[in-house]
């Protein structure tokens, strides 16, 4: 491979190829790479959506994942999505791109990507604030999941530290949280670098997008308060919990 680019699929897992350095005389870091989304708002409680959710995919750059990806990449092309950004609660929920999808292709499609989440060399956590249990003003969740955030990254502390870079991807949607990330990793951390992404560019920060649908479906069939499209696209709050969500839960650190 041409040592002045790494291909799209190296680029799209955040690496270079193993060899990239080959002969350089350059030591590779150690670089681990965080890929954070988010479910929720800083909005007044709402007893529908309780919570807030903060998914982190860590993934080791000493792993290539770039065949992982073409072969998502192959199978997406097969099902009728080539070159597809995929939006995981959307799929359920039949909204956006998927409105007139048909229920038989967006299992589908949901499922090749959850293969591919639980099969590629990742680990995540997901900090989570209720809503209900804090102050209904916007200081009030910042301090909490700022809390939470750093007491869960604290528990994992030593693993992340023994990184010699922290490449720490948000797309800085949410003002508010994009200030938290910066501050929290920071303050715990002397090896951080802050990257904005867009989804298209990176299949992880999709999987982080897929975590967050996850964990929320998740507390919702702990709560028996699926919605009707839940039902319709799982069947009932057991064959997820049993069939999906117990499988990818296994990436948990």
């Amino acid at each position: 491979m041409d040592r002045m680019h790494a291909s799209w699929v190296h680029r799209q897992a955040g690496i270079y190829p193993a060899n990239f350095f080959e002969g350089s005389g350059i030591v590779p870091k150690r670089i681990l790479s965080i890929f954070i989304d988010e479910s929720g708002d800083f909005g007044p409680f709402q007893v529908h959506s309780p919570n807030y959710y903060v998914a982190m995919v860590f993934h080791d750059q000493s792993e290539d994942i770039s065949e992982y990806i073409r072969t998502l990449d192959f199978q997406l092309e097969n099902i009728g999505y080539p070159n597809h950004t995929i939006h995981t609660g959307p799929i359920i929920r039949k909204e956006l791109v998927y409105r007139n999808d048909l229920m038989e292709n967006r299992r589908r499609l949901f499922n090749v990507f959850l293969h591919f989440a639980r099969k590629v060399p990742i680990n995540y956590i997901c900090p989570r604030i209720d809503k209900s249990h804090c102050e209904d003003t916007e200081l009030a969740y910042i301090s909490k999941l700022s809390k939470s955030m750093a007491d869960e990254l604290k528990k994992h502390f030593d693993y992340l530290n023994s990184f010699d870079l922290l490449n720490v991807y948000y797309d800085y949607g949410q003002p508010n949280l994009t200030t938290i990330i910066t501050s929290v990793f920071n303050a715990l951390f002397s090896n951080v670098e802050m990257r904005k992404v867009q989804p298209a560019d990176y299949k992880l920060f999709q999987v982080a997008d897929l975590i967050c649908t996850m964990e929320l479906t998740k507390d919702k069939a702990d709560r028996n308060a699926f919605s009707k499209s839940e039902l319709e696209f799982f069947h009932s709050a057991r064959c997820f919990k049993k069939n999906l969500y117990k499988n990818l839960e296994k990436k948990k650190l």
